[in-house]
């Protein structure tokens, strides 16, 4: 395999598909001949279309909304998607279960056997690949909104097939983002090029009049992740995406915390996202935004739990973003049933109506933020390129193994792992430990500044102690890991 950051050619792509069609025998189905697809999906009405929706809400300047839900069975899972859409979600996710994510089948099916055998889901998620096409397009027909699949997969390549057959037309994921956040030893080599086939599906049927949205993976490890490395990942993903073909992008970053650096970081990811795919001839790819709930430990307690959903629920609509990702009361407790599901989507609905006319107005504050993003990735990316001898692909994996960019908190060996976060004074996101990565001294120095601000405040020296605070700090009703004082 070599990999390169260049346009798969169809004889290439057609090569492998015969090998991903045989990982299981769902992908024998004869609604997976391409000509089928491409029609299947040119009869997917405008309404359930999940690019086109974008577009529309991206237009009309609205936030929408979009849950996480999934079970093991057809029909529960059908009934979940509906209670979900008269909850008011505006697009509706079928998240994968675990054991898909990993490409393991067989134990899937058991999950499955054993949920009918006792009528209750024994799987976190719906197994598209094993239910397979008729039983994903059953999902579409019976709701009215668009599906999208959201899952955390490597190797999403059987599953991209079947879900697009099927006439969803989202899919979740990227090389990068559903690897070192979800995996620890596959290669990002590996990943990359598993993507690159899955984004070369999106453009095959793009060459054929279908608008397919695919979505990078925002968050990352979901817990204090500096909002230029999110951006950074993101804005590759997409130019990863383009390369192949993709004209519909929804990049993505998961809440921080401080509503400036929040909105300064979705009207950036906005802003580079569009610039870098112009910068290198991508001239007619959609990009739209999505914002993610909290994504740390969550409290225990109910109403405080919404309480956090409302504020990140304001946050989105006050920045703009497209869409937003919503979280339940429930999130520290367990896998949340359909009827706390649709609270959390209700309280967040409810939020966004209000302040719909709304937006942070244009500050000092607001200013630096989006400049000192701005820095950090054109640094993050000018080296990348730099790396890669311009070849984005080749360039990303030797960043990685090096540690010119880098995931905090991250189970994958393919990373450094070496970066530490931990808030400021007023709760931004910074770096306290750089690693290798690729920044200025100027830079550096202003994540330090701001660290040595908050540790003056406190009367204590900035040390990891204040990493490990702020982790747990939002579960416990506090936004800065402040120490206790007696």
């Amino acid at each position: 395999m070599q990999l390169e950051n260049k346009k798969w050619s169809l004889e290439k792509f057609l090569e492998m598909r015969q090998e991903v069609l045989k990982a299981w025998p769902t992908g024998s189905d004869p609604l997976l001949d391409l000509d089928v697809a491409v029609k299947t999906l040119k009869n997917v009405p405008a309404h359930k279309n999940f690019a086109l929706k974008l577009i529309e809400a991206k237009k009309q300047n609205r936030t929408m909304l979009q849950p996480r839900a999934g079970v093991a069975l057809l029909k529960e899972h059908i009934e979940l998607m509906q209670h979900l859409q008269d909850a008011g979600a505006d697009f509706l996710p079928s998240t994968i279960d675990s054991y898909t994510r990993q490409n393991r089948y067989q134990e899937a099916e058991e999950g499955i056997k054993v949920s009918q055998e006792q009528n209750r889901s024994l799987l976190n998620g719906f197994p598209a690949v094993n239910h397979g096409v008729k039983a994903c397009m059953d999902v579409l027909e019976h709701v009215n909104v668009p599906l999208q699949a959201r899952h955390g997969t490597p190797d999403g390549r059987l599953l991209a097939e079947i879900i697009h057959a099927a006439g969803w037309t989202s899919n979740e994921g990227g090389g990068i983002s559903y690897n070192l956040p979800y995996a620890k030893n596959i290669s990002l080599a590996d990943s990359i090029y598993y993507w690159q086939y899955c984004d070369r599906l999106v453009g095959y049927y793009e060459d054929h009049g279908i608008s397919i949205n695919r979505e990078p993976f925002g968050p990352l490890t979901g817990t204090l992740v500096p909002p230029s490395i999110a951006i950074t990942i993101g804005i590759i993903e997409a130019l990863l995406a383009a390369e192949q073909g993709v004209k519909n992008i929804t990049v993505g970053y998961g809440q921080c915390g401080n509503m400036i650096q929040d909105v300064a970081a979705i009207h950036m990811l906005d802003e580079l996202t569009n610039e870098y795919l112009k910068k290198y001839g991508y001239l007619d790819v959609f990009v739209t935004t999505v914002f993610h709930q909290w994504m740390g430990g969550f409290p225990k307690d109910e109403s405080m739990a919404t309480g956090l959903i409302s504020m990140a629920s304001m946050v989105a609509q006050l920045a703009g973003a497209t869409k937003m990702i919503t979280k339940t009361p429930y999130e520290s407790i367990g896998v949340p049933t359909k009827e706390i599901n649709a609270i959390g989507i209700r309280a967040s609905k409810m939020v966004t109506q209000l302040l719909k006319e709304q937006r942070v107005p244009e500050s000092d504050k607001l200013h630096e933020e989006k400049m000192m993003i701005r820095k950090e990735v054109s640094c993050l990316l000018d080296k990348i390129y730099e790396l890669g001898n311009n070849d984005l692909a080749q360039g990303t994996v030797k960043a990685f193994e090096v540690g010119v960019i880098d995931v905090p908190f991250a189970p994958s060996k393919h990373t450094q792992n070496k970066i530490l976060p931990a808030r400021d004074n007023d709760g931004s996101v910074r770096i306290l430990e750089f690693g290798n990565l690729a920044f200025t001294d100027e830079i550096k120095n202003f994540h330090m500044m701001k660290l040595q601000e908050r540790a003056n405040a406190e009367g204590r020296p900035v040390t990891f102690q204040m990493t490990v605070d702020d982790i747990y700090a939002v579960s416990k009703g506090k936004l800065i890991g402040r120490p206790h004082k007696g």
